[in-house]
């Protein structure tokens, strides 16, 4: 898997109001839609594109435009919805699929509840989106299902990631030649005995829309 830490002043900047615990759920909303735009641009380095030719004002000119199938985003229920926008606004022609997901906080395991994806999504690229990669079990879970109805790419982005969580991806998909890569504003140190991101920023989920 690779794995791509984004490296950048105004992803610093914004993470660091996330985290901060005095930030209000209108402002997380906010903070996280314009993070998620700025990993989408490093996410997207790779975007499929075919060669296209167009007329300026002055002469001919040759370009590229995303290529068909168009990409596929995967927000996470329900936290991920909190990221879709931010990835929609920079892939405006992307359709959009809903994976439905829950970790069970007893036994840490991904509970699937809810699906609306194509059944067949062979050849397609695809960008799963989830504000934290803690325990890796979600994750891992949310991109088999998708390789497991045919897709042949998959980018999670996600707004931290602890060492756990990668090293379960990692050992989740060695060995099956499936191209995977994690896009994330920042390493944290550790997960904590209830699963949790250290120093993290609190549960996303919570954060973005209140307790419920």
């Amino acid at each position: 898997m690779e794995t791509l830490v984004v490296d950048h002043p105004l992803v610093a900047h914004k993470l660091t109001a996330l985290r901060d615990v005095n930030t209000d759920s209108p402002t997380f909303r906010r903070l996280a839609d314009e993070l998620v735009t700025l990993l989408a641009y490093e996410a997207t380095r790779q975007v499929r594109v075919t060669e296209w030719s167009v007329e300026t004002p002055v002469a001919p000119a040759r370009g590229v435009r995303l290529a068909q199938p168009y990409p596929l985003v995967v927000p996470i229920l329900r936290a991920g919805l909190g990221m879709l926008d931010g990835m929609t606004r920079l892939l405006p022609t992307a359709e959009v699929g809903f994976l439905g997901m829950i970790r069970n906080e007893s036994t840490l395991e991904a509970e699937t509840y809810a699906t609306r994806l194509p059944e067949d999504l062979s050849g397609r690229q695809v960008y799963v989106v989830d504000p934290m990669l803690a325990t890796g079990g979600t994750l891992a879970a949310a991109i088999k299902f998708l390789f497991d109805r045919g897709a042949d790419d998959v980018t999670a982005l996600c707004l931290l990631a602890a060492p756990e969580g990668i090293a379960h991806l990692d050992e989740s998909f060695a060995g099956t030649g499936k191209p995977i890569r994690l896009v994330t504003a920042a390493l944290d140190e550790r997960l904590n005995e209830h699963g949790y991101i250290v120093p993290g920023l609190g549960d996303a989920g919570d954060r973005l829309y209140g307790v419920v």
